[in-house]
Order: structure tokens, then sequence, then C-alpha cells
């Protein structure tokens, strides 16, 4: 029964895809859904950016051993983003029309800055999609015993063929669905093992001490990585494209703003239901952390759910796994087309465009399934590709508009050195505090020696705006 309810969830899904196909005619539509989403589409989209693997298997597996400040990156810090997104970059960035994050930093620095700029966003995607493969396999091998290989294979074809024929539509679409999956299932399992548990605060009283602690204890190291842990995807996935799309598919520049607000919320309250059933796990079973903590959640489903819950559980698990990774595959595919691609063809039509960013979303995927198979965890390839975009990308956006004073030069200087004192200090000479705070502060180091040995370079046309 449960494995025929995934088959006919999966078909389900490519039929999705298969609809969603015929509503796109150019690349506006493939890249933001032709900017025509209503409020609860768009909220539900930018709520399943990131509610994935990281999410439900890999917070959890964190939480149960770490307590409440293990999990400040995920879900407290990516609530942050999407909130920031809406109060920082949605309104001023709808109203350019335009269809990457690098389209703003061409307009606002020069085609060089927009190139690098692809240059870096590009790979930062790489380990947050392999992080969503892995994660299906895991459930996979859970559930019906394949290998990781395989697992990572029916992922990819699943989310490489209703992406690449449906673009953001079915993304928007399959999110929209894949929400209330996940919303029901999670609900519906946290009940079923909660009460196994002895309830919410027979579950709470059986914590150590110091378990929900949210703030660190008052020195430099542990505030250094408390703040590090809250900005890596708070402040460092601002600047991607996938959050980018989801803004710009809003049907105007008001639901922009208010889907951001409304996906944040959706995060931070339903982020907390995988933790409460992580604890659980951990007082029903804890020696199913001894084996691989990520599949705790899935391992809970079968133990404990009847065969109606884990149908809600797996479609959820799924719905959420598919949602971020379709996004995230979409996102790098089309700024290769956009801004890797385009400019350097200059007579290239819309429709050979389109094709271009459909041939790059399996050459992205491919790539990324090539990674889910190195032996990573889940969180370290999301946290690895959050610290990439915040030590390079972050200043430059921020700056931009935010600083008129900005200026090319400057965008160009914090992106170099922002990516150089980040290898340094996580490569080359680790240091003891986390080497993202070192990369962001030479990016703003960057940004302002730059802006100020080459302030006439400020993308003119665009402060005319």
């Amino acid at each position: 029964m449960l494995l025929t309810f995934i088959v006919l969830y999966l078909l389900l899904t490519l039929l999705i895809g298969y609809w969603a196909s015929r509503r796109v005619k150019n690349t506006q539509d493939f890249v933001v859904a032709g900017r025509k989403l209503p409020l609860m589409v768009a909220g539900a989209a930018m709520f399943a950016t990131w509610f994935g693997s990281e999410t439900v298997m890999g917070a959890p597996s964190e939480f149960v051993d770490g307590g409440l400040l293990s999990v400040m990156e995920d879900p407290f810090g990516a609530a942050l983003c999407l909130f920031l997104a809406g109060l920082l970059v949605a309104k001023p960035l709808y109203k350019l029309n335009i269809l990457t994050f690098n389209d703003y930093y061409r307009m606002r620095y020069g085609r060089l800055t927009e190139f690098i700029s692809a240059l870096l966003m590009v790979p930062s995607y790489l380990g947050w999609i392999a992080a969503q493969m892995v994660a299906m396999a895991l459930l996979l091998h859970v559930l019906l015993g394949i290998s990781m290989v395989l697992g990572v294979v029916i992922c990819s074809v699943v989310v490489v063929f209703y992406t690449l024929i449906g673009g953001m539509w079915a993304v928007s679409v399959t999110d929209f669905v894949q929400t209330i999956m996940i919303i029901i299932g999670l609900l519906v399992l946290a009940v079923s093992v909660g009460t196994e548990a002895g309830g919410l605060v027979a579950v709470i009283e059986a914590q150590p001490d110091g378990f929900f602690q949210f703030f660190p204890d008052r020195n430099l190291h542990d505030v250094v990585h408390y703040i590090a842990a809250w900005i890596t995807i708070g402040l460092g996935s601002i600047p991607q494209q996938d959050v980018f799309q989801r803004v710009m598919a809003a049907k105007d520049e008001r639901t922009a703003v208010r889907a951001s607000y409304l996906g944040g919320a959706m995060y931070l309250t339903i982020g907390f239901i995988p933790l409460f059933i992580g604890l659980c796990g951990k007082i029903l079973h804890p020696e199913l952390l001894a084996d691989d903590p990520q599949k705790l959640l899935p391992m809970m489903a079968l133990k404990y759910g009847s065969t109606a819950i884990q149908i809600l559980f797996f479609g959820a698990l799924l719905s959420a796994i598919l949602s971020t990774t379709s996004g995230a595959v979409l996102a790098p595919a089309s700024v290769i087309g956009e801004n890797l691609v385009k400019p350097y063809f200059k007579k290239i039509t819309d429709r050979q465009l389109l094709a271009v960013m459909r041939f790059s979303v399996f050459g992205v995927a491919l790539v990324s399934a090539v990674i889910a198979l190195s032996g990573e965890s889940i969180y370290s390839l999301v946290a690895w590709s959050s610290v990439f975009s915040l030590v390079s990308l972050f200043v430059p956006l921020i700056a931009g508009l935010y600083w008129r004073r900005a200026s090319g030069p400057g965008a160009l200087l914090a992106m170099a050195m922002g990516m150089i004192v980040w290898i340094w200090c996580e490569y080359i000479f680790p240091t003891e505090l986390p080497s993202l705070i070192y990369g962001l502060l030479g990016s703003v180091a960057g940004m302002l020696a730059g802006s100020w040995l080459r302030p006439e370079m400020r993308g003119s046309e665009y402060l005319k705006t």
C-alpha cells in the first residue's frame, strides 16, 4: 500500500509538471511563472524554498544531540532570511522587472560584475541540491531497501523531468500542493508519536538542563558561533536565485512582500514539528540514533504510524524534498542561461534561450548527483552552499540597494576578498572562530575600499531610477 502510494505520488508530480509545461511560452514564464502568482501560492512557494531534507531530517538529528542552540541555522536562520527578503529586497527588486539577481548586479555595477556574480552563484547551489538527493535516497533506502546510488538517480529523474518542462510554473503549483501535504503529514505523525511518548509536557521535561537554552554563554567563542549560525542561511541565502525567483513570481509588488513574510512565519512555526518528532524518537527509541540519526523521523513513522499515517508522513517528506530540489535546480539553470549565455550571444532568440535553460537544468542536476554520492551529511552540504553566497554576494547586494556610493570596483573587490579570506581561514589556515565571519568582514572591507578608490563607477543609470 505504501509503495503504491509513493509511485502514484511521483506520477502525480510528473503530471503536474506536464500540465504546467503548457503555460510556459517564454523565458519569463519559465523563470518567474509569468509574475502571476497569488498570495497563497506565492507564500507556499516561499515556505517551500528550503523546507526540505535539512529541516525534516538534518535538523532533528542535530537537535536531539545538541539541543536548541544546535539548530539556530535552521529553522531560525532560514525563517529570518525569508522575513529579511520581504523587508529588504522584495520591493526594490520587484520594480526592476528582471529575471535574476545577476541582472541586478549588471544594472547596478556593470557587465563584469554580472558575470563574476553568476560564476559564484551557480556552484553555491550544487551542495544544496545534493543534500536533497541524499535525503530522498535515504528515504527510499529506508522504505524499499534500494541503494543510495539508485535513490539519487530516481530523485534526479523525477525532479529534472517536471522542472525541465514546467519551470517555475511547475515548481510553484507543486509547492502549493506539497505544502498542504507537508503540514498534514507532519502534524498527524507528531500527534501519534507525541501520545506514545507521554505528551508535550513529558517530552520537554525529559530533556536535560540547558537543552532548550536559546542564547549562548557570555564568552566570545560561543557568541560568535551563535551569530554565525544565524547568518549562514539568514543572510547568506538572501542573494540566492531561488529566493529571488519566488519573490518575482508574485502577481504584484505588495504580494511579493507579503508572501515573503507569510513564508517566513510558516517556516518558523512548522519547522518546530520535525524537532518535536525527533525528541519523541529520542525517548522512545534512542537506539535509532546509533545508526544514522538522519533516518530518525522515517523510522519513527514506520514504527508508530498506521498505514494512513505512513502515507501522510512519507508524502509530506517526499513533498518537502521535491519542492526544495526543483526550485534549487531551476535557479542556477536560469542564471546560466540569462547571465552566462545570453550576454555573449547577441542574436539568441527567446526560444533558444529557453532551450539553453532547460538543458542547464539537466546539467546542474547531473553535477549535483555526483556530489550527492560523495558521502557528506545533509546538514554539512546545505551549510556549505549558504556560506558560499554569504561571503561573496550578500554585501554587494545590500550595499547596492542601500548605499549610493557603492561602485562596481567595490562590488568586485567585495566578492574577491570575501572568497579569498574565507578560503584562507577555512582550508589553508583554519581559525578557531567560524571562517564565514572573517569572509563576511573581508567582503565588507572590499566594498568599502573599492568604492572609496573608484567612487565614480556607481551605475549612474540605475541610480537615476
